[in-house]
């Protein structure tokens, strides 16, 4: 490993651990957590159980178990996607939203946002890079918000009401808020 390396890694396995040990707040534990998070980012398109699975990279049951205790709890709801006879939404509750108010890893990003810009963007770009590289490497889909993806179209229907923008692979119209979240269908640009 090169010199300097080490280190960093150890403090982001610390920061890492330290932040999941302080996961089991609200009754939650943090796989529950991770799935709260990931619903509230995710799009119409990505808002299923499988889409969950793969994005923790976890095993269908896994998450079955995850998405049955949190809707035991009250914080997900299941329904069926109109129009698409077995597959499943889930949603998160009001109550859910309220929990993510106080979310363990709010207190991260409070500090995070406390860093001076050019450290932030550094780590943020370093941070990035290493992700895209660890995901490309063990051929994981992306995730990432759909403003960024290969497929979408800024303003490409603009005529629509359910628009303006547009995604090309699901050939559906996207607002400036669907943009912004995250698609289990996501590509980077070439």
């Amino acid at each position: 490993m090169g010199e300097g390396v080490r280190p960093l890694l150890a403090s982001l396995d610390r920061l890492a651990r330290l932040m999941r040990a302080g996961e089991h707040a609200e009754g939650l534990n943090p796989a529950q957590w991770q799935a709260l998070r990931y619903l509230s980012r995710a799009n119409r398109f990505s808002n299923s159980p499988g889409a969950l699975a793969r994005y923790l990279g976890a095993t269908k049951g896994t998450v079955s178990q995850t998405v049955l205790a949190l809707t035991r709890k009250g914080l997900v709801r299941r329904s069926q996607r109109p129009g698409e006879g077995r597959s499943v939404v889930l949603t998160l509750t009001p109550k859910a939203t309220d929990i993510l108010s106080r979310d363990p890893w709010a207190r991260l990003e409070r500090a995070a946002g406390e860093l001076g810009g050019k450290t932030r963007r550094r780590l943020g770009k370093g941070l990035a890079q290493l992700l895209d590289e660890e995901i490309a490497r063990s051929s994981l889909p992306s995730f990432g918000p759909c403003a960024s993806c290969r497929f979408f179209r800024e303003n490409g229907r603009s005529a629509d009401p359910a628009g303006p923008h547009h995604c090309m692979f699901l050939d559906e119209a996207l607002t400036a808020a669907d943009a912004a979240l995250i698609c289990a269908e996501h590509e980077a640009p070439a």
